[in-house]
């Protein structure tokens, strides 16, 4: 009995159109899939009847396909919509959960409109630029620059400073001397 168990162990599963890790247990093997994250992972097992501490290569083809059948509509029956990973999508207006090339090709156009349309995060999106509010006088730079370049109007300054100083401390120092 030992052995038929370990002829029908498959290292390598297919799910959802990619190859996942066999050995990993079902909610960490669930989360490698793009779109579906531990929690998300978790909700289905427990949905599903699946044993959290089970590994995905023990589970029987009609197990995968269960679950690849549970998101194949684009929604999770009997989950809390905040689970989704698309509330009220822009076209269709209702609360979506995408998984894999799916959620590739949602993203990406949601990119495209907002180029389109002109919108703040569009033009970032264009430039390539952070679009999320972070800095970026000195962190997200491209390149092999290292420091800090000068301006050009910035180098007349630095070069006139010297100049003030010499002759503001020969003025002073020789005032004190022709004083003793």
């Amino acid at each position: 009995m030992l052995m038929s168990e370990q002829q029908q162990f498959k290292y390598i599963v297919r799910l959802f159109g990619q190859d996942v890790d066999g050995t990993m247990k079902v909610p960490y093997a669930l989360a490698m899939v793009k779109g579906i994250g531990y929690n998300t992972a978790r909700a289905i097992a427990s949905k599903l009847g699946l044993d959290k501490d089970r590994r995905l290569g023990e589970l029987s083809d009609e197990d995968i396909k269960k679950i690849e059948n549970y998101l194949t509509d684009k929604k999770i029956p009997e989950l809390p919509t905040w689970l989704y990973n698309r509330r009220r999508d822009y076209e269709e207006g209702v609360d979506l959960h995408l998984v894999t090339s799916d959620l590739i090709f949602y993203v990406r156009n949601d990119i495209e409109r907002e180029k389109k349309i002109r919108s703040w995060r569009g033009v970032r999106h264009s430039l390539g630029l952070k679009v999320r509010g972070q800095r970026t006088r000195t962190t997200g730079r491209t390149g092999t620059t290292v420091g800090v370049r000068r301006s050009k109007a910035a180098q007349p300054q630095a070069q006139a400073q010297p100049k003030a100083q010499s002759s503001g401390g020969g003025g002073s120092s020789g005032g004190g001397q022709a004083k003793k």
